[in-house]
């Protein structure tokens, strides 16, 4: 009878290792998650505050252009930094509209607009920072 004992502890000891190894992998799977979340949410807050200086640099565009340029630099790295972290297609979206949006400002500044509508960016971060929101 100690014989058939023995293969049932062992079953059972592999059981619950192979429990616990599961259970490992589903927390840090779901915490992984969380915290791609909480970067995207981190991120897209820090292009809402790139986007506000976007804005003010665009209405101060004439004393001095260079602020654009570091605002439209300051949101290209937020997006970079997004789109690193995440395989969510919705955020992924929002992140190349968002581009695509920055992109069309950068080129109305270099073709000699001194006042580039930055609306069609502001509507972008919008979006990114609801499709960020948990």
């Amino acid at each position: 009878m100690a014989a058939s004992r023995r293969p049932r502890r062992r079953t059972a000891g592999i059981a619950a290792a192979v429990a616990a190894t599961a259970l490992t992998i589903g927390l840090t799977t779901g915490c992984d998650a969380v915290d791609k979340a909480l970067d995207c949410v981190q991120t897209a807050d820090a292009i809402a505050d790139s986007v506000t200086r976007l804005q003010q640099a665009a209405e101060n565009a004439a004393d001095d252009p260079t602020q654009l340029d570091e605002s439209l630099a300051a949101i290209d790295t937020d997006l970079d930094r997004i789109g690193d972290k995440t395989d969510n297609a919705d955020v992924n979206k929002a992140v190349d509209d968002l581009g695509k949006a920055v992109d069309n400002v950068r080129t109305a500044v270099r073709n000699g607009d001194t006042t580039p509508d930055v609306s069609p960016v502001t509507d972008a971060a919008g979006e990114l920072t609801k499709v960020c929101t948990p």
